[in-house]
């Protein structure tokens, strides 16, 4: 069943990208949500893992799915799909939440604050009325990902690490997408933003699964 879903899920993600970067644009309207809808299922059809977790991560992709939806329409629907993944993030920071402990957690906070600022920074001149949106969006994010990597260094296991690994892949992907829209069209965006948001979901989907383990 899991290597079906994840062929499955590998080959509409493929087709997402090919649709984003030559057409035709039906191929994004089927194809870019039934990846995350088949990376949902993942998740969703995993039997023994701890439920409260399940069901956050479960949340987190239905509200990414929406997110999906609203980024893809003819019209530009950022500010409902930015609240989408809003969301998506404050369920997985729940679902990951830990109690930090020692020195690295907090040294991994400090490199992500620094990247975010940079990245805020690079951002600020184009984001207009939006800076205040996208500026909660970038800390919700952040401790989403500070989350992420202080479960799998507090409680280490395959499922912590492919979550930690998700988060940070998220962080990249959004910080890809921003570039593309607030500061200049780059070559190859759009699949370099799918192929590394797939990615981020799908780890953290994967990290439900009971074969990968649990604390």
């Amino acid at each position: 069943m899991i290597p079906l879903l994840l062929v499955s899920i590998a080959v509409s993600g493929l087709l997402a990208v090919v649709g984003e970067e030559r057409g035709p644009r039906w191929m994004v309207y089927v194809f870019k949500p039934l990846t995350t809808a088949l990376i949902l299922g993942l998740a969703a059809s995993a039997t023994g893992a701890p439920a409260r977790y399940q069901a956050l991560v479960v949340v987190g992709l239905a509200a990414s799915l929406a997110g999906d939806v609203f980024l893809m329409l003819p019209r530009d629907r950022f500010v409902p799909g930015l609240a989408s993944f809003l969301v998506a993030h404050l369920a997985y920071v729940t679902a990951f939440a830990v109690t930090p402990v020692g020195v690295a957690p907090w040294i991994v906070l400090g490199g992500l604050l620094a990247f975010g600022g940079v990245v805020l920074r690079a951002l600020w001149p184009g984001l207009g009325p939006l800076r205040g949106p996208v500026a909660v969006y970038v800390g919700v994010i952040l401790a989403m990902a500070w989350m992420a990597a202080a479960r799998w260094l507090r409680l280490p296991s395959a499922g912590a690490a492919a979550a930690a690994g998700g988060a940070l892949l998220f962080v990249l992907s959004d910080t890809l997408l921003a570039l593309d829209r607030f500061r200049g069209r780059f070559a190859y965006a759009r699949a370099l933003v799918l192929t590394t948001y797939y990615g981020a979901q799908a780890l953290i989907a994967l990290s439900v699964r009971p074969g990968l383990g649990f604390p």
